[in-house]
């Protein structure tokens, strides 16, 4: 059984429970943009949390070689 509401999606249903959505692409597109920015968020914030160090870039050169 599907059901159509006013945002473009459909609503599948089974034994009277929604099991799926279909969506208009361009909104799947917009929803994916949103998680990947909100990750993007959490990462930097996470990178902010951590302490960092540096070190010359002769002295890196001296530990890889």
């Amino acid at each position: 059984m599907l059901t159509k509401n006013k945002k473009n999606r459909e609503i599948i249903y089974r034994n009277n429970k929604p099991v799926s959505i279909i969506l208009d692409i361009r909104e799947y597109e917009k929803m994916i943009e949103r998680l990947e920015d909100i990750e993007d968020i959490e990462f930097v914030k996470k990178i902010k949390s951590n302490s960092m160090s540096f070190i010359k870039l002769e002295d890196f050169l001296t530990e890889i070689a």
